[in-house]
């Protein structure tokens, strides 16, 4: 999965401004985003890693947009908007992972 998110990134950004582009960072951003989903998931210990990688398959796009915002937020880490020559950028308070619902959460309600 990560690397298939390296690729569809890959391609996008490098429409967008293959200049800016760096392969070693968004590398990192994608590592960074699967782990923050995966950990926001809150898998219970009994789970094995094949369910876990299993359900982590279905988090494809979670993953895909939190590696997205965290590479497009390289340089402005903190900051929650941005002006420059009458250019603005609002970042969002919430992040993809801030909408991942925990497993251990579902589990207790059911």
């Amino acid at each position: 999965m990560i690397e298939e998110i390296i690729a569809e990134l890959t391609t996008e950004l490098t429409i967008a401004d293959p200049h800016l582009f760096n392969a070693e960072l968004l590398k990192l951003k994608v590592d960074g985003a699967y782990r923050k989903i995966r950990a926001a998931k809150k898998y219970p210990s009994f789970w094995s890693e094949a369910v876990i990688e299993a359900d982590m398959q279905k988090e494809y796009v979670m993953v895909l947009e939190q590696a997205r915002t965290d590479y497009n937020k390289i340089g402005a880490e903190g900051q929650k908007s941005y002006h420059e020559d009458g250019v603005t950028i609002h970042y969002s308070e919430l992040e993809p992972v801030d909408r991942i619902i925990p497993i251990a959460q579902i589990a207790q309600k059911a």
